[in-house]
């Protein structure tokens, strides 16, 4: 790879060096591999959840997958920080080396590790241990792609070149889709629950033997090695990035003003729509993801639509209008998703709307991290019925003692309180109960499945795409964003820990807290409010703080 020149006398103009394309597929193709392998786990949550979480009540285990979903995106700043360092003092190449390996290698073990009903409280703690290792190797991955390919990138041209490394994270996930639902069809459902999941993980290390040989032959980044040899480098990165005001006031705006508004509009659009489809619609797990991954087929393309506007137009307006369009418009898109997606369900909560009347100190928050609570109350009997079947509802408080009701439009059905009840005798009774309440939801027209024969698949692939369409409109752009707001001596450190703080910690827990507000009051939409004010915050700091960067000369 040849160096471009770059000075006075060519007013920052750069000569196009040949093997650009070899740079932006080697990047690409490898960050590939590496959103594949770390999202194979978040299509999967709730068989993982039966394989690795059954230890506890279904409603904790489903949460649980979605934490350790979640551990993954709570260590990706430190993987920022770790790799992010090596790159500024080693170089952008050998350092995604690195991240792709533990990746790899990590995702492959997934798919060996024996189930909970095997090995016992050793599954789910390995399970974690790789996604903490896939969290820390995608934490150093995409600053070193982005960078290394933004700083190949001829002038006006950073958002489009950079767009590719953008569309990797749908394309991975995508890719994981299609293998998922290539191996179900092939084996049958039963056997792809018992057994069949695990090879989309193994199939990672043929993946990974791939990118690696690809991103072999590639050289160091132009600016970097520019940077070495005027001897311009840093020495103390995270002292610079972190330690000095000047920088840490520009990691801050990033943080605020781009990526944690960009990251939950990116997970909203892409992975809770998967989730709210499948758990609370309870759409056909098949035909979730076919849907989901016909919308981001038709919705990719727009990531290089709106990299290649970005260098036009500008970055700031575009991501803006992105978080925007989906703070205003999310709750009528998921009624709309609901109606048309399960429309017996949509009907049945118009028609006979459901409340819990009960005792507010009788009712508690169902989660338990060891698994020994038993939810026995009169309060807790119902709302777990209720959790389970995906059916909102509202609450009504009781008078102090009283045992709650369920109300099912016009009919009430009283539950028990099991809270002196040996167990034997609890269980009894509650099977009984259980099938009393779904006889008389499923008498108000509550189903307890999704009817594939009634999704509206072209509405719901249109909603999804909507959806999507405005993940293209934040995360397009962005990688050319935070590019061009750092120097080049401390770039892969700076721009890297505010993009995984705002995608792992904002983005990556949101489906654990989108879910566990939604178990918390019984409103199936209520979760929403959590992305919604995430992009309206970045709505607010981006427009005041964020400067438009599609000019800075990013060589210096």
């Amino acid at each position: 790879m040849t160096d471009r020149t770059m000075g006075a006398a060519d007013d920052g103009e750069h000569t196009v060096d040949k093997n650009d394309r070899l740079v932006i597929l080697a990047s690409s193709v490898g960050t590939v591999i590496e959103w594949y392998d770390f999202y194979l786990y978040g299509s999967l949550a709730a068989i993982i959840s039966a394989q690795f979480f059954s230890g506890v009540n279904e409603t904790t285990g489903f949460i649980f997958a979605l934490m350790a979903f979640a551990a993954g995106f709570a260590v990706r700043p430190f993987g920022a920080i770790v790799f992010g360092r090596m790159g500024d003092l080693w170089g952008r190449k050998n350092t995604f080396l690195v991240t792709m390996l533990l990746m790899g290698i990590s995702t492959f073990v997934v798919g060996l590790l024996p189930p909970y009903a095997a090995i016992g409280i050793a599954a789910p703690i390995i399970l974690v241990l790789m996604r903490l290792i896939q969290g820390l190797a995608l934490g150093g991955e995409y600053g070193g792609a982005a960078t290394y390919v933004a700083e190949h990138a001829p002038d006006g041209k950073r958002g489009f070149y950079t767009s590719f490394i953008q569309i990797t994270a749908t394309v991975g996930l995508l890719l994981s889709l299609a293998v998922i639902l290539g191996v179900r069809f092939s084996i049958g459902e039963e056997a792809f629950v018992a057994w069949g999941w695990r090879i989309p993980f193994l199939v990672s290390i043929l993946l990974l033997g791939v990118s690696l040989w690809i991103r072999l032959k590639l050289s160091e980044s132009p600016a970097f090695k520019r940077m070495k040899a005027e001897g311009k480098g840093s020495t103390t990165p995270l002292k610079d990035s972190f330690m000095k005001w000047p920088n840490l006031k520009l990691v801050l705006i990033a943080l605020f003003g781009l990526a944690a508004g960009q990251a939950v509009v990116w997970y909203t659009g892409q992975f809770y729509a998967l989730f709210f489809l499948e758990k609370t619609l309870r759409v056909d797990p098949t035909l979730a993801n076919i849907m989901i991954a016909a919308a981001l087929a038709l919705a990719t393309p727009f990531f290089i639509i709106f990299g290649w506007l970005s260098d036009k137009i500008g970055r700031k307006p575009i991501i803006m209008a992105g978080c925007l369009l989906a703070a205003v418009t999310y709750f009528p898109l998921f009624g709309a998703l609901t109606e048309a997606a399960n429309p017996r369900l949509a009907a049945a909560a118009e028609s006979s709307p459901v409340t819990v009347i009960a005792d507010p100190a009788d009712c508690h928050f169902q989660f338990d991290p060891v698994g020994k609570t038993v939810f026995n109350s009169s309060c807790d009997v119902a709302k777990t019925h209720l959790a389970k079947a995906g059916v909102t509802y509202v609450n009504e408080a009781a008078p102090a003692g009283a045992v709650a009701q369920v109300r099912i439009g016009d009919q009430v059905v009283d539950s028990f309180n099991g809270k002196t009840m040996p167990k034997a005798e609890f269980d009894a009774q509650k099977k009984t109960w259980d099938a009393d309440l779904t006889a008389a939801l499923t008498e108000a027209g509550y189903p307890a499945k999704a009817d594939s024969e009634l999704v509206n698949k072209p509405l719901v692939i249109g909603i999804l795409f909507l959806l999507v369409l405005y993940v293209t409109m934040v995360y397009g752009p962005i990688a050319a964003a935070l590019v061009e707001m750092f120097p080049t001596k401390v770039r892969y450190t700076s721009m890297s820990l505010p993009y995984h703080i705002g995608n792992g910690w904002f983005g990556g827990f949101l489906p654990t807290t989108a879910f566990a507000m939604v178990a918390a009051t019984g409103n199936i939409y209520y979760g929403l409010w959590y992305p919604i004010a995430i992009a309206v915050l970045t709505l607010i700091v981006g427009v005041l703080f964020v400067k438009e960067g599609k000019d800075v000369n990013i060589h210096d």
